[in-house]
């Protein structure tokens, strides 16, 4: 790391409280003249001294936990603090000194355990529960554990305007969303999942910073023109003055890390970080997470989302890599989709069903070197030997697969009941870290629709002109949901009495049984992508997945087609035992599949069948 002022132990910007109870105070500002800190408890400016290399520092007793407070520039402008810790009256108003020393955590022995034992559920803080904060997540936990969830991926939770919102418009990357409970709402959550043997992941913005209430630029370069992005301009991470840009975001990992306890961080997008320097900056963050892990016997992980398929970012640093511990794989559920009737429009018609889904069994990435129709190029490179199934994660829906479509349909509106526990089931057989999206497990009907609160007009009409006419083509499905209307918000909420419903208690169970089996199948458990093999069919629309462990087999047979369909089975050693069956009438099947005297097995509609 070459963050000269970077302290893995403790914060290095904002205002944080020293042992002795005083605030220390740094603003990076490099083109400032004038910096100053205003408590509103006095309306007193206090200067800070600036430093050689940009940064305005202060030791004081004038301010202590709990005081808000605003920063002058040049004697002008008063504004929020860009590594503010707390917004209490909103992105515009005063931020509030926090200390987050002051909270009593009681996970000293959690035993963090390695990604491949993940069962991942990602889910929106605010939608989740009626009370839409982090206190609604933490009542659900006896749930989740009782579906045999480990851990949770929670959305973004900085700061954003008002208090509907997806996360990926946060302006205050270290504030925690006022409304969700703030910062000692999510450490306690993080405690209490701690507490039950749950681990943690957030859900973090790095690419790009959300337009109202983005001071940022007033206090330095931040953002670069150099490159453009779907946001405007580029995060600065490599241009004049980036060190400082660089200095801010790895202070915000090791907060996560090292304050609120967050065991895994899953950063948005990251293809969108436009870095040319010489070392990336997230080798840098992964050198940051070493160095931390090692201070504090802690173990962390870093999730990423890239759609470039490129090895370097799960590669280590001594191959020329990135370090990054695992990344989505959006091609699984490309071609589980369509594989399972869906659309083949936009980027889906890319994916052809069947033999895209068994390449992804195999190789993880479907695209790893051979030309992509709708990218008009050559595309991706391949997964190796050494990249193990825990560098992946994959499911059948996550929050961009169904909140990105106009009318944000989950796969219980769009996709037969039998369907779902095949694509269930496609997901939990796979090599890879299972995941899924909160709702799923019982067939959740409500919609998860984009949605926002922004209090400028203007900019309400822009989100909502903007979506009009990402779905222009979509007209005669009506008209996309107003992103700002409340009740779009409302409309996204789980029914969790559904949950109890014969039909859906039945599925949930269904989701039980599969994710016990996950975990408990020494198998299915594996991650080695070496022992699997994977044949399909496309005229049958069917999968033959052998997956085996020691001296253990394991043979998933997937029927993807709307018709009875014959399989003739592999040779296996030993003697064969049914599993799972998902036709089965205990899952409110259609029938037992039908095995014939020899080598053929009968497989119902949309069903699989699992032999051990």
């Amino acid at each position: 790391m070459h963050i000269s002022r970077l302290n893995i132990r403790k914060r290095s910007l904002g205002v944080y409280f020293n042992q002795q109870g005083e605030a220390e105070i740094t603003v990076w500002a490099p083109l400032i003249g004038q910096v100053a800190i205003m408590p509103e408890k006095n309306n007193q400016e206090i200067p800070l001294e600036k430093s050689d290399d940009g940064y305005w520092t202060l030791t004081t007793t004038e301010i202590s936990p709990g005081d808000l407070y605003k920063i002058r520039l040049n004697d002008e402008k008063l504004f929020p603090d860009p590594v503010s810790l707390s917004q209490p009256l909103g992105v515009h108003g005063a931020s509030r000194a926090t200390d987050l020393s002051a909270f009593k955590w009681t996970d000293l022995h959690w035993l963090h355990f390695p990604l491949k034992d993940y069962i991942i559920y990602e889910l929106h803080t605010g939608v989740f529960t009626p009370e839409a904060m982090f206190e609604g997540i933490e009542r659900k936990l006896d749930y989740l554990l009782q579906l045999g969830v480990n851990a949770i991926e929670i959305m973004p939770v900085a700061q954003f305007p008002g208090a509907r919102n997806w996360g990926y418009d946060g302006v205050y990357p270290f504030a925690v969303q006022d409304s969700y409970g703030g910062a000692a709402g999510l450490q306690q959550l993080v405690n209490a999942c701690h507490d039950k043997g749950i681990a943690v992941i957030l859900d973090v913005v790095y690419n790009h910073i959300g337009p109202e209430g983005n001071y940022l630029p007033e206090f330095g370069p931040y953002f670069t023109s150099k490159y453009g992005t779907p946001w405007g301009k580029a995060v600065n991470v490599d241009d004049e003055w980036c060190d400082g840009v660089r200095h801010y975001i790895l202070e915000n990992v090791l907060m996560w890390f090292r304050d609120f306890h967050i065991d895994a961080l899953r950063m948005d997008a990251v293809h969108a970080l436009k870095d040319f320097g010489a070392k990336n900056i997230l080798l840098e963050i992964k050198e940051a997470t070493d160095a931390l892990m090692k201070a504090s016997h802690r173990s962390h992980h870093l999730i990423v989302e890239c759609d470039l398929n490129d090895v370097r970012y799960i590669n280590p640093a001594q191959l020329g890599g990135y370090g990054m511990d695992a990344q989505w794989i959006d091609e699984f559920h490309h071609a589980l989709r369509i594989a399972a009737g869906g659309e083949n429009h936009g980027y889906y018609s890319d994916f052809n069903g069947i033999q895209h889904l068994t390449k992804a069994y195999k190789d993880a990435y479907v695209y790893d070197g051979f030309y992509s129709p709708h990218r008009k190029k050559t595309f991706g490179s391949k997964a190796g030997e050494n990249h193990r199934g825990d560098h992946f994660i994959v499911f059948s829906q996550n929050h961009d697969q169904v909140g990105n479509r106009m009318m944000g349909e989950r796969s219980s509106v769009l996709m037969s009941y039998e369907m779902q526990k095949l694509m269930a089931g496609a997901v939990m057989v796979s090599p890879y870290i299972p995941m899924l999206f909160m709702g799923e497990e019982y067939g959740e009907t409500n919609p998860f629709l984009y949605f926002v609160s922004h209090t400028d007009p203007s900019l309400r009409e822009m989100v909502r002109e903007g979506r009009r006419k990402e779905f222009e083509a979509f007209h005669l499905q009506g008209e996309a949901p107003d992103p700002s209307d409340e009740e779009t918000f409302t409309k996204s909420r789980l029914q969790w009495q559904l949950a109890d419903e014969p039909t859906h208690s039945t599925l949930l169970s269904f989701y039980k049984k599969l994710i016990a089996l996950r975990k408990e199948n020494i198998v299915l458990r594996n991650m080695s992508r070496e022992k699997l093999e994977v044949v399909c069919s496309e005229l049958q629309q069917t999968i033959m997945l052998h997956r085996w462990e020691e001296d253990q087999h394991l043979l998933c047979l997937l029927n993807f087609s709307r018709k009875e369909q014959p399989v003739t089975l592999t040779d296996l050693p030993g003697q064969r035992k049914l599993l799972f069956n998902s036709a089965s009438p205990e899952w409110n099947g259609p029938a037992e599949a039908e095995a014939v005297p020899g080598s053929i097995i009968f497989l119902p509609p949309e069903s699989f069948i699992i032999y051990v």
